[in-house]
C-alpha cells in the first residue's frame, strides 16, 4: 500500500485503490448514512477529505474517536468527488487506526477563531491552526529561496562563531555566555578589584552570544570573495516592540571588491527574488493570509516586486521630512537617526514603493562604515519597506587602516580587541560590502502578519522564554 502526502493527494487526478493517508482530524460531522472527516497532515493548507460508509467497514467504534486533534492513519480508496463538492477527489476509507486519541474538554485549539494573544500561551500547538501552519511552511521556502539565491550567485554559505568575545555594533546589549557557576557565589573567581574573574572562565576571557557575524564574515570574504551567513544572533535589549526579539535569524552577505552601488543593487535584486519565489511557490497560504490578515498584502508583494527601488542620500530624506515635522512623534533633524515612522512615511506615502537610504551621518552609524569624504557622512544604507520600514542595513566597510583606527578611537572600541580585524586592513586590504537582512522582518513583509512574535515557533522576548 502506498503513503502519500494530503498534498500528493490533491494533486492526483485518477482514482487509486489501497492509499493510505497519516494525519491530524481537523473536523467530523456525521449524517444518517455516513459521516465526513477533514483530515490534515501539514503538507498543504487544504485538508483532504475523508467519507465513512458502512458499506466500506463497520466504523461504529471508531467514529466517536475521531475528533479534532486526533491523530490517524487512514486506509481506501481514492475517489473523484460528486459533482459540485469543494474538492475534486475524496478517500472512501476502508480502515481507520486512531494512533493518538484527543481529549476535546482540554484541547486548546478548536475550530473557531482564537486570538494571536492566546496562541502565544500554546506555542507548542499552534502549529495545528491554519494560520501558523502556513507560516511556517511560507518561512520553510523562505528559507530555501534564500540559500538558492546566492547559491546561484556564486556565494560560498558559512558558518560564523554563536559565542564571541566581539560586539560587532559596540551596542553593549548582549547576553554573557559563561561556565562559572552562578548559582554558588562563594566559589566564583575574583580579581583583586573584587571583579568577577573571567580570565579563570572556559574561554579565558568574557564571551557572549553574537549580536551579528559581520565580522567574522568579512574575514572570510577577504579569503573566498563572496559569502553568505544566515544564522541565529542575539540581543539582550528590554524591548516590547511588535518589531523585536532577543532571538531573531539573519542573513549577512559580505563580498570583496562591492562598494555602496554594488551592495544596494545585490540588496535590491535580492528582497525582488526571494518575495518571487514565495510568490510563485506558496499561492495557497499567502491567499490565507490575503484573505485574513492583510487584505493589501498581494498589491505590497506586487509593489516590493515590480517597482525599482527609489535611492535617497539622507541629506535630502531630512529635506524632505522636515516640512512634516508636526505628523512624527519624533522630530527629524540632519544627524538624527531617522525612526519606523519616518522610514514608513517615505516609502508610505511620499514614495509609495521600496527605497534604499544611503550615506547616513557618521555620529548615528556604527564604527565599521566606510567614511566619505565630507568626513561628516558613512557609506551606509537601509533599505525600507512598506508596513515594516527597515527590512536591510548595510554598508560599505571602511578597508583603510589608519581611518578604522580613528574611527574605533572614537567609538571607545580597543584595537587589542580587535587586532585581527585590524589585520584584514594590514594585509591586502580591498574595498568590500555587506549587509544583513532580519529574516523576521521579511516573514512579516511576506506574509502580512505584524508582530514579529508570530513569525517564529517559538518567539524569545523579555519576559517570556516558555517552551
Amino acid at each position: 500500500m502506498a503513503t502519500m502526502t494530503v498534498k500528493e493527494l490533491l494533486k492526483s487526478s485518477a482514482a487509486r485503490a489501497d492509499i493510505v493517508v497519516k494525519g491530524w482530524i481537523k473536523t467530523r460531522r456525521d449524517s444518517k448514512t455516513f459521516s465526513f472527516a477533514e483530515l490534515n497532515d501539514g503538507s498543504s493548507r487544504e485538508n483532504l477529505q475523508i467519507i465513512f460508509e458502512p458499506k466500506n467497514g463497520d466504523f461504529t467504534a471508531v467514529l466517536p474517536r475521531l475528533v479534532t486533534g486526533a491523530s490517524v492513519a487512514v486506509t481506501g480508496d481514492l475517489c473523484e468527488s460528486p459533482a459540485g463538492a469543494k474538492q475534486k477527489i475524496e478517500l472512501r476509507a476502508k480502515k481507520v487506526e486512531v494512533y493518538g486519541d484527543c481529549d476535546q474538554e482540554k484541547f486548546p485549539i478548536q475550530k473557531k477563531q482564537t486570538s494571536d494573544d492566546f496562541l502565544r500561551t500554546v506555542a507548542h500547538l499552534r502549529p495545528r491552526t491554519n494560520k501558523y501552519s502556513a507560516m511556517l511552511r511560507i518561512r520553510s521556502e523562505l528559507s530555501f529561496a534564500i540559500h538558492k539565491y546566492f547559491r546561484d550567485k556564486g556565494f560560498f554559505y558559512v558558518h560564523t562563531p554563536i559565542i564571541t568575545a566581539s560586539d560587532c555594533e559596540g551596542a553593549g546589549q548582549m547576553f554573557s555566555v559563561t561556565s562559572l557557576d552562578l548559582g554558588n557565589l562563594a566559589s566564583l573567581p575574583r580579581t583583586e578589584k573584587g571583579e568577577l574573574d573571567f580570565s579563570k572562565d572556559l574561554f579565558g576571557k568574557k564571551t557572549y552570544l553574537t549580536v551579528s557575524g559581520q565580522l567574522e564574515g568579512e574575514t572570510l570574504a577577504m579569503a573566498l570573495g563572496k559569502i553568505y551567513t544566515f544564522g541565529p544572533t542575539f540581543r539582550a535589549e528590554n524591548s516590547n516592540t511588535y518589531r523585536h526579539c532577543a532571538e531573531f535569524w539573519m542573513v549577512e552577505p559580505e563580498m570583496a571588491f562591492y562598494d555602496l552601488d554594488d551592495d544596494m543593487e545585490l540588496a535590491e535584486d535580492f528582497v525582488k527574488n526571494i518575495t518571487r519565489q514565495v510568490l510563485e511557490n506558496c499561492p495557497q497560504d499567502l491567499d490565507l493570509f490575503a484573505r485574513f490578515v492583510d487584505t493589501g498584502l498581494m498589491d505590497t508583494l506586487k509593489n516590493v516586486t515590480e517597482n525599482k527601488y527609489e535611492r535617497i542620500c539622507y541629506t535630502d530624506a531630512v529635506k524632505l521630512l522636515e516640512p512634516v515635522n508636526e505628523r512624527f512623534e519624533t522630530k527629524i533633524k540632519w544627524g538624527v537617526d531617522l525612526a519606523s515612522e519616518h522610514e514608513r512615511f517615505l516609502v508610505e506615502t511620499y514614495f509609495k514603493k521600496p527605497a534604499i537610504l544611503y550615506n547616513k551621518p557618521k555620529n548615528a552609524a556604527a564604527f565599521y562604515m566606510k567614511l566619505n569624504d565630507d568626513g561628516k557622512t558613512v557609506r551606509g544604507m537601509d533599505l525600507l519597506v512598506p508596513r515594516i520600514g527597515e527590512l536591510i542595513g548595510g554598508s560599505e566597510r571602511e578597508n583603510r587602516l589608519d581611518v578604522l583606527e580613528t574611527k574605533m578611537a572614537d567609538h571607545k572600541i580597543s584595537p587589542e580587541t580587535y587586532w585581527w580585524y585590524l589585520d584584514l586592513r594590514r594585509y591586502g586590504s580591498v574595498p568590500h560590502s555587506g549587509f544583513g537582512l532580519g529574516f523576521e522582518r521579511m516573514m512579516m513583509l511576506a506574509t502580512g502578519i505584524s508582530n514579529i512574535r508570530d513569525v517564529t515557533a517559538y518567539p524569545r522576548v523579555p519576559g517570556y522564554a516558555e517552551f
